[in-house]
């Protein structure tokens, strides 16, 4: 991997370096070891908004594909339902669901068959959201992947989340569920997504990576980053959020960023501690004697 390169192709800071050698390439080389004949090997990477998944993704791609194996990255995001599937849900299930993001959002059937076609020595074209305008892309304009496959890296930010106990769904979380969503009717949907449709996509995952912020606090500073750098790039007449649209946008995605935090340490294979500033503090992996890749 040309690491000189990726730094300057992805704007990022010269210390980016030792992520790529202290977490990216220790994933790798279990991915490599762990390798089964089924293909594509499914790699969930999950984190709340802003951790760094895409990066990390396009590294970990790099880097297998530097010894020889090939792989995909695919984008929890790209699967977002088109603005006029989610205006639909708006109407006959509950407002809140015009926005993207939370489960009962995406096209759960779109990334099953992206999976399995994957496998196949075709070429496949893999979906894109644009964010800028809030819309699927047309299939026209989706990247082709040459089939099959060896190890896919499936990125999002409840990629591999369960659904909470209905208890936990009694008492709104903050400010947006209690105004506009004071019966539950929204966050009941969302959970029951999660936990009927959800597991046809997530139980393709043959490993699950968790970036564990440090608070859920910290999210909407790196979301709004996110944003800022979108609203430098975007182009004239894209729709970009505002800084106040940014923290309602990021209040639908608490209640589950919160639940992913507390829950889904102990079960995945791989936990990236990152600290407020996104600086790596650890990586621990299960099956380890140390509890270090």
């Amino acid at each position: 991997m040309d690491i000189e390169r990726f730094l300057a192709d992805e704007r990022l800071p010269d210390d980016y370096r030792l992520v790529v050698e202290r977490v990216h390439a220790p994933l790798v080389r279990a991915i490599v070891c762990r390798q089964r004949e089924r293909a594509p090997f499914v790699v969930g990477l999950c984190g709340p908004q802003g951790s760094g998944k895409s990066t990390m993704a396009r590294a970990m791609r790099l880097l297998l594909q530097e010894q020889g194996v090939s792989a995909a990255v695919l984008s929890l995001d790209d699967l977002y339902l088109t603005r006029a599937q989610r205006e639909a849900l708006a109407r006959q299930v509950h407002p809140l669901l015009a926005t993207r993001g939370v489960p009962g959002t995406h096209d759960i059937a779109l990334g099953v068959r992206i999976i399995e076609a994957l496998a196949s020595s075709q070429h496949v074209a893999m979906p894109v959201f644009d964010k800028a305008s809030d819309d699927r892309k047309p299939p026209s304009d989706w990247p082709k992947v040459q089939g099959p496959v060896q190890v896919l890296l499936f990125e999002g930010w409840c990629v591999g989340a369960l659904a909470q106990d209905d208890a936990a769904l009694a008492e709104p979380i903050n400010e947006l569920e209690r105004e506009c969503d004071p019966h539950g009717i929204w966050r009941t949907y969302v959970n029951e997504a999660l936990r009927l449709e959800y597991p046809k996509l997530f139980q393709r995952l043959d490993a699950l990576v968790l970036l564990h912020a440090p608070a859920f606090e910290v999210v909407y500073a790196w979301r709004l980053e996110q944003e800022h750098k979108l609203r430098a790039s975007a182009k004239s007449g894209c729709r970009i959020m505002s800084d106040a649209e940014v923290a309602r946008f990021v209040a639908h995605y608490e209640r589950l960023t919160r639940h992913i935090l507390s829950e889904m340490p102990g079960r995945a294979d791989a936990v990236v501690r990152l600290g407020s500033k996104r600086e790596l503090l650890a990586l621990e992996c299960k099956g380890t004697e140390t509890g270090r890749c």
